[in-house]
């Protein structure tokens, strides 16, 4: 199993105790208050990128963002689940019956995608919500993964690598250490054989509480190693539409509240933590493939 002698950030020409940070904004596309926050993050520059949910009801509206701003660092956040009790989507694609329930929508939970999808279907579904989104004009950045369901099997994981060689794309991972401890060494060889970046490090969780928020996050930052890390966060703003999908919208409002604060913008400045978007690993992802 091959290593790396040199972090994402040193590959980007950075020194070796440079902290990189990709601030990403998940499920873009999700609802209008998704929409919203996200669009205002980004174009305070407090969000280094967004990933899109292509299947959901408020892409279109991301679409017009992406011809808004054409330079905008957007990636696809693959989707396979609906998780929501009220408020549903299904696939793109019209031929894949095994990913969804007696509605026509996405499963729940990823362990049923798991227990009933076909990979096929998987694979034909994932392709067609990447083709959405480059046919729609987006620029597309990078691969990530709703709810982890590309990530957390090896079936999966392996087709999200082989699918970001093909689009030559970075994807979102957790770091190698984890990988290997579930039990994915093959994911690793594989990525590198494809020559597929991603981060070193990926932070995954949040506050326990809506009012720890600050403390949490505060904590998270003065705590980055060095390296390249991405932190994903689900920004939205507090109005009835976020309300009624989910009581979720508590920690949404905080979180984007937070990281679009001036005084967070100055406590990175103070840290020395740069941020990153997606867009510099990919470029240096498609320069390296094409050596």
């Amino acid at each position: 199993m091959s290593e790396r002698s040199r972090t994402a950030a040193q590959l980007l020409g950075h020194p070796p105790d440079a902290r990189l940070l990709i601030i990403n904004a998940d499920d873009f596309g999700m609802c209008h208050a998704e929409n919203i926050a996200t669009i205002q993050g980004l174009a305070q520059g407090a969000f280094c990128s967004a990933t899109v949910m292509v299947p959901c009801p408020w892409f279109e509206e991301v679409v017009a963002f992406a011809r808004r701003a054409p330079t905008a660092d957007l990636g696809v956040h693959i989707t396979h689940t609906s998780e929501w009790a009220t408020y549903k989507w299904g696939p793109v694609s019209d031929a894949v019956p095994s990913m969804v329930d007696a509605a026509g929508y996405f499963y729940s939970e990823t362990e049923a995608v798991y227990a009933r999808a076909q990979l096929d279907d998987v694979a034909r579904e994932t392709r067609a919500q990447i083709e959405r989104a480059l046919a729609a004009g987006i620029d597309v950045t990078h691969l990530d993964s709703h709810m982890g369901t590309m990530q957390l099997d090896l079936r999966y994981h392996s087709l999200y690598v082989q699918l970001a060689a093909e689009y030559r794309l970075p994807i979102r991972m957790v770091s190698r250490t984890a990988l290997r401890g579930m039990g994915m060494e093959s994911v690793i060889d594989l990525a590198d054989r494809l020559g597929v970046m991603a981060p070193d490090h990926f932070w995954y969780g949040g506050p326990a509480a809506v009012d720890e928020t600050p403390a949490y996050w505060e904590q998270m930052l003065r705590n980055l190693k060095p390296g390249v890390t991405e932190l994903y966060i689900h920004a939205a703003v507090d109005a009835p539409e976020m309300r009624a999908i989910s009581d979720a919208w508590t920690q949404r409002d905080a979180d984007f509240r937070f990281f679009t604060a001036p005084a967070t913008r100055a406590l990175l400045r103070d840290l020395g933590i740069q941020p990153v978007g997606y867009r510099a690993l990919r470029d240096l992802q498609r320069r390296t493939q094409s050596c």
